[in-house]
């Protein structure tokens, strides 16, 4: 049995300031687990926007994540992406890696509900990514696209990168992944992705994962007519004006929101949110997916990361940290 007591805590206090500080462990009731941190993973386009202080005070309840510890703009713990090793909790669980929505946190106590085994074939430093499998793995449902389609993605990020990589299984798809940024062009090759720094229009669907208004702009230039952009972009404070003036009401096109927080209204009643999770930690079962963890950093240096991450990120896509 462990004999923790306390945790250490990554917490934004302020706008463009975290800390690393202690906190008590809740107390664990037997349904509960104790999880030891082995790695968490910093998503680095919305937690950056909770580190600015971006959350619209409109967006404060939607944006809170499940085990988020204080309100935005902070202090607040912030995260949703760990993999650790269970220490306390049911036989079936303990001694194995789960991977848990939860902040970046050295030791947490849980509901044993609310994490999910990490399958044996997949790495635990890989399984940082289910959150982003997650996300990916909605917005190809709500997209819809089927066998034959012509389907652009706007966007190399990692979401981006992974709905390319999962509608290119899609037998007959033609996929183009789409960045500004030609650098990306390498990592969309180790996933055997198509890439371009831009695209033709005609396609039958298309996603927008870049985070940039310029990013949808772009997506509606590439649909084609009677099309439907799924956008996966969440700009925080940031206003989005659109070029709707042009051709998109003779085309017809239609933009739609996809947001994981919600599964699609025509997978409810089969679907829930662990079957889900299980599905996206089972399709993380491909070496290629490395290519997206493009850094690692202990955890003690989150204080000056987070900082150099949301103001110079180079081409960072998911960085992980590690736990002593």
């Amino acid at each position: 049995m462990s004999d923790a007591t306390m945790a250490r805590q990554f917490r934004v206090q302020a706008p463009g300031s975290g800390i690393i500080q202690d906190v008590p462990l809740a107390g664990r009731a037997p349904s509960d687990v104790l999880v030891r941190m082995r790695y968490s993973g910093v998503s680095r386009g919305t937690e950056c926007l909770v580190f600015q202080g971006r959350v619209p005070p409109s967006q404060y309840d939607a944006m809170r994540a499940p085990f988020q510890q204080g309100r935005f703009p902070g202090p607040v713990a912030y995260g949703y992406m760990a993999v650790g090793d269970v220490i306390e909790g049911p036989d079936s669980l303990r001694n194995r890696p789960v991977f848990c929505l939860h902040p970046h946190q050295d030791y947490f106590v849980v509901p044993a509900s609310a994490v999910t085994p990490v399958p044996e074939t997949v790495p635990a430093g890989r399984a940082i990514l289910a959150a982003n499998m997650e996300t990916a793995v909605n917005a190809v449902w709500d997209g819809g696209p089927g066998p034959g389609d012509r389907i652009n993605v706007v966007g190399g990020g990692v979401i981006g990168m992974l709905v390319a990589w999962l509608c290119q299984a899609i037998p007959g798809t033609a996929v183009t992944l789409v960045d500004t940024n030609p650098e990306r062009a390498g990592t969309a090759r180790a996933l055997g992705l198509s890439f371009a720094s831009a695209a033709e229009a005609g396609a039958d669907v298309v996603f927008h994962a870049s985070g940039q208004p310029d990013g949808l702009a772009t997506a509606l230039a590439t649909a084609g007519t009677e099309a439907t952009v799924i956008d996966l972009s969440w700009y925080g404070d940031t206003p989005v004006t659109l070029p709707l003036g042009e051709g998109f009401h003779s085309r017809r096109l239609r933009i739609r929101s996809s947001q994981v927080g919600r599964l699609p209204p025509d997978r409810i009643p089969r679907w829930d949110h662990q079957r889900r999770m299980r599905l996206a930690l089972d399709l993380l079962d491909d070496p290629r997916l490395d290519a997206l963890i493009t850094g690692e950093t202990p955890f003690d240096a989150m204080p000056t990361l987070l900082p150099e991450l949301c103001t110079s990120p180079g081409n960072t896509l998911c960085h992980r940290i590690t736990y002593a």
